[in-house]
C-alpha cells in the first residue's frame, strides 16, 4: 500500500502533514510495509480553486490511499474515481498518522467534511 502524504518541507516521515491536498509542495509517499519512502514534487500546486488536477498532482503515480488535514469535493471524487481513498490527519508527523492508520485511527474523509475554499495560507477555509 502506498500512502501520499501532502506537506511544506520533506523531512521524510517526521515531515508535518499540509493543510490542503492541493496546495502542498510535496507529496510524501510512505509503503508502511516495507518503509519505503519517496517523494512526489505537486504538478498542480497553482490551480484555481474547484480546478485542482489529484492525478496531475501526484504524477500520475500509482497512490492508494492519501492522509491531508483538508481537502476540496473536486480533489475528493477525482481521487475517489480513481480508488484513492482519502483519510483525514489526526496528528501533526507523518510518522504519528502512520501509527494511527495502521491501528485504523484516521477517518475517511467524506464531501461533506471538504474545503469551502483556500485559506489565505494556502491551507483549507473551513
Amino acid at each position: 500500500m502506498r500512502v501520499a502524504f501532502p506537506v511544506q518541507h520533506d523531512t521524510g516521515v517526521d515531515s508535518v502533514v499540509f493543510n490542503h491536498f492541493g496546495s502542498a509542495p510535496v507529496f510524501v509517499v510512505v509503503d508502511p510495509a516495507t518503509n519505503a519512502v519517496a517523494s512526489i514534487a505537486n504538478g498542480d500546486q497553482h490551480h484555481t480553486h474547484g480546478a485542482c488536477n489529484p492525478m496531475k498532482a501526484l504524477d500520475n503515480q500509482k497512490i492508494d490511499a492519501v492522509v491531508v488535514g483538508g481537502i476540496g469535493a473536486g480533489a475528493l471524487a477525482g481521487l475517489n474515481r480513481m480508488g484513492i481513498t482519502v483519510r483525514r490527519s489526526m496528528a501533526t508527523t507523518i510518522r504519528e498518522n502512520l501509527a494511527l492508520l495502521g491501528s485504523g485511527a484516521l477517518p475517511i474523509i467524506e464531501p461533506h467534511g471538504t474545503c469551502a475554499g483556500h485559506g489565505t495560507d494556502g491551507g483549507c477555509a473551513h
